[in-house]
């Protein structure tokens, strides 16, 4: 079987722009209501969102590679690197590590694209680990770097990326597509289809021993946000996490040969997704302060509490909803007190109550 990268015409992908335009035009759109969106936030809430997103791609994208991460640990590390935590906190080395990629992508987005960039997100990538040969480098080892799946004596091979011998030909072809089609160069493209292509041609190279998916989607979140000159902090990372199964389908149909419309079709989709959940958060937090706005000095210290902590849930919210227990081991009160802050949260319209005994559940009424 021939892959895309052994085909003559790699890597000139073929794809109809046409069937992208709509996809191109509703995330301009988005991007400019998103944006305007977040003008009614607070500066210490936008600072907040910043941490929270990051952390939240971070988690997301390690996850898609089975690796499970501390999210307290990457907010820490978040925080010391935007100077807002003093403590010298011990932090595990992969959670550090993937927080400081997610700050230099923050900070550094708009820079052209480089191979120490590369081998600096590999570096973060891989802190802690000791099972690579290359680490801050493209690969050296002569065996075929393959996606396989399935028992050792059946396996399947999803995909074989070019040797590593030509590693420095391929990723200097790669560096120079990406700055050359970036907004303001030679050949822009349109910002869907720039960061779609972007991970596809990225991980069909599969220049690193490991870590090639994570910083595949970094590239694409970099290629948004140089598309929009500012960081886009949308939850690409999540959304692809939650299709996981469709992701992996989508990459492995699209590497036998360089007709890349389906992918740039699935990819862009995914990225308008992603915009939509971001976009939901932000409205989320403009509730919380109108919410907070609107009761000031009217609840008692253990109504603050629970409601504080049911906003810090996020949109997901308590799973099933708050109960009375929840309230009670919350404040470590009473459940006549917490009988009676509940109703009255219901009454000011800070919570819906939904259900009977001990099926009833609180939830924050938000518009």
């Amino acid at each position: 079987m021939k892959w895309n990268w052994q085909q003559k015409d790699w890597p000139q992908f073929k794809y109809d722009p046409t069937q992208l335009q709509k996809l191109e035009s509703r995330f301009l759109q988005h991007s400019g209501l998103l944006l305007g969106a977040t003008r009614h936030i607070q500066e210490d809430e936008k600072q907040q969102i910043i941490i929270d997103m990051i952390c939240d791609e971070a988690l997301k994208t390690s996850e898609i590679e089975g690796e499970y991460l501390s999210r307290d640990s990457v907010q820490s590390s978040l925080r010391k690197n935007f100077g807002l935590d003093a403590e010298n906190q011990k932090i595990p080395p992969a959670e550090q590590g993937i927080a400081e990629m997610g700050v230099d992508l923050y900070r550094h987005f708009s820079k052209p694209l480089t191979h120490k960039t590369l081998f600096n997100w590999h570096k973060m990538l891989t802190k802690g680990q000791r099972d690579l040969i290359d680490i801050g480098k493209y690969r050296t080892h002569k065996e075929p770097m393959q996606v396989v799946s399935g028992p050792i004596h059946k396996r399947k091979i999803h995909f074989e990326a070019p040797p590593s011998k030509i590693m420095k030909k391929e990723m200097d072809q790669f560096i120079h597509w990406f700055n050359q089609t970036a907004p303001k160069s030679k050949e822009p493209l349109p910002a869907l289809t720039r960061a779609s292509m972007a991970h596809h041609y990225f991980v069909c190279i599969h220049p690193f021993e490991d870590g090639n998916g994570r910083i595949g989607r970094a590239l694409s979140e970099k290629a948004l946000s140089q598309s929009l000159d500012q960081p886009t902090l949308i939850a690409l990372s999540r959304t692809i996490e939650k299709g996981r199964k469709a992701y992996y389908k989508n990459l492995e149909l699209s590497n036998k040969d360089n007709k890349i419309i389906n992918w740039l079709v699935y990819f862009s989709k995914t990225i308008l997704e992603a915009q939509e959940y971001s976009q939901a958060v932000v409205d989320f937090l403009i509730e919380k302060t109108k919410l907070f706005d609107r009761v000031r000095g009217q609840l008692n210290k253990r109504q603050e509490k629970v409601v504080t902590r049911m906003f810090r849930e996020g949109l997901e919210g308590f799973k099933g909803g708050l109960s009375a227990e929840n309230y009670i081991s919350l404040t470590d009160t009473s459940r006549a007190t917490a009988t009676r802050d509940l109703q009255d949260l219901v009454k000011k319209s800070v919570l819906t109550r939904k259900g009977e005994l001990k099926s009833t559940r609180y939830y924050l009424k938000l518009e």
